[in-house]
């Protein structure tokens, strides 16, 4: 080996005047591999603790939304209209013998409340909803407006009441009912038409009909109802409802449509029954649904969302530039850029015959990391993209500079930067292609494992630990 470094040192010394060391005082492949490997470790805790900020201000953002709805309004479950009829019958007086006590025996009437409830024939609801950002600081929260208009008819039969065997029929009162969740949503007391009779809704008075139905239940009263009566009745009302976030409807008619449209560019359809059509464009999305009889559960379509299981359609109107969640999900790849960064160094060093010492790795990967820490402060206070460039140029910026020093040359520093620069665009396309993330991150390893392999295939790594190679470390 010294015959070989021998007369490149000689020539070194006569036209630079520095002394040089020998390559092989840095630490053997293995060796430096596996430090490698402990440092990568030991910059995962300054990422869980960038990690544990993120959703920390997170709980801030879903702390300062239940805040917003504690004072507007939650979300909202639109129920009914119902038609009930809570109607009494009677178990007669009854006189009998008692053989063993050998008198007559009287049994007082009974009286036994019921309720009989018939679901709209058909059932329309079509609207607009307007959607608001609503601000806490630098939280904010989304609530939408809805204006619709609801509209069906019932269509009661003669057998609608059931009168036990035994019993008889005393009397019976009706009521239209009607159910949201948050009743401070509704921005009017719209009047109801009801056979083309104006008509008001007021809270529910009858203890029977809270049985019914989920949220906060308002009626009209309709009177008497009499026994075996057939009946038809047509209602219409507008419905002007305030909300956070999401909103939903219950099937509780045989037929059933909803129709809304919105400016709101990013819907989320949830619920157990999704539309049937559905348009989503630049001026925002339609949709409209329609649901039978034959595909809902009316007992669990009358709870709406107050238990699991419930039969609803809704919409959430979920926030695209949500920075936390973009963030928590670019922090999720802060193991996989210093992996990358340090793969490339580690393969450089061996390539280019030039050492880099475990501390150099440690301040780059810390670079690296504080990215992410960057990115959520900024992302605060500007738009995610702008937040994003500003907070990788910053540290694409610092790490060129540093190489530039370290190495001597800043073309090397220069083409790191450019790999940093690519890596840092790629993990940008991930954030925005959510449901293509997993094949896009299998493709930059599966990249980066190619140009490993491709740029260490004639390397000798039998000689790596033998073959020395001289470095500058001081001046005369």
């Amino acid at each position: 080996m010294e015959t070989y470094f021998e007369p490149m040192q000689e020539q070194m010394l006569k036209k630079t005047g520095k002394k040089l060391h020998n390559f092989g005082t840095r630490a053997r492949p293995v060796g430096k591999f596996v430090a490698v490997i402990f440092l990568i470790l030991c910059l995962l805790i300054p990422l869980s603790f960038i990690e544990g900020q993120i959703y920390s201000r997170s709980s801030n953002q879903d702390s300062v939304t239940a805040e917003i709805a504690s004072t507007a309004a939650s979300r909202q479950t639109v129920i009914g209209p119902v038609l009930a009829v809570h109607y009494r019958t009677r178990i007669p007086e009854k006189q009998y013998f008692d053989a063993e006590l050998r008198r007559i025996i009287i049994k007082q009437a009974v009286i036994n409340d019921h309720i009989a409830y018939l679901p709209a024939r058909n059932l329309a609801t079509r609207g607009a909803a307007r959607v608001e950002r609503r601000y806490r600081g630098i939280y904010q929260a989304l609530l939408f407006h809805l204006d619709a208009k609801v509209e069906g008819a019932f269509e009661a039969p003669a057998d609608m009441l059931k009168v036990p065997d035994g019993s008889e029929f005393v009397d019976a009162s009706a009521a239209i009912l009607f159910s949201v969740s948050d009743p401070r949503g509704l921005d009017s007391d719209p009047d109801v038409l009801v056979d083309g009779k104006a008509m008001r809704f007021k809270a529910t008075t009858n203890k029977m009909f809270e049985e019914i139905m989920g949220g906060s239940r308002l009626e009209i009263a309709l009177g008497e109802w009499k026994l075996g009566q057939t009946r038809s009745i047509a209602f219409s009302f507008p419905l002007k409802l305030t909300g956070t976030e999401a909103l939903s409807f219950a099937p509780t008619a045989e037929n059933n449509v909803v129709e809304l449209s919105s400016d709101w560019l990013h819907p989320s359809f949830g619920g157990r029954f999704l539309p049937r059509k559905h348009n989503i464009g630049d001026k925002g999305f339609n949709a409209q649904w329609e649901v039978s009889q034959l595909a809902r559960n009316l007992d669990r379509a009358l709870q709406g969302g107050s238990r699991e299981g419930t039969e609803i359609m809704g919409i959430r109107f979920i926030d695209p530039v949500n920075v936390y969640l973009q963030a928590e999900r670019a922090v999720k790849y802060g193991s996989l850029f210093i992996v990358l960064t340090f793969a490339a160094f580690f393969i450089g060093e061996f390539l280019r015959r030039r050492p880099m010492h475990i501390m150099q790795y440690a301040l780059v990967g810390l670079a690296l990391a504080i990215f992410f820490l960057l990115l959520i402060a900024l992302s605060e206070h500007l738009p995610f993209a702008t937040a994003y460039l500003a907070g990788a140029s910053a540290c694409i910026g610092l790490v060129v500079i540093y190489l530039a020093g370290a190495f001597d040359s800043w073309r090397t520093a220069l083409g790191f930067g450019a790999g940093l620069s690519v890596l840092y665009g790629m993990l940008f396309g991930i954030l925005q292609m959510e449901d293509r993330a997993l094949l896009m991150g299998s493709l930059l390893l599966f990249a980066a494992l190619a140009a490993a392999m491709f740029s260490t295939r004639r390397l000798d790594w039998y000689q790596l630990k033998q073959n020395e190679a001289p470095t500058e470390i001081s001046g005369e």
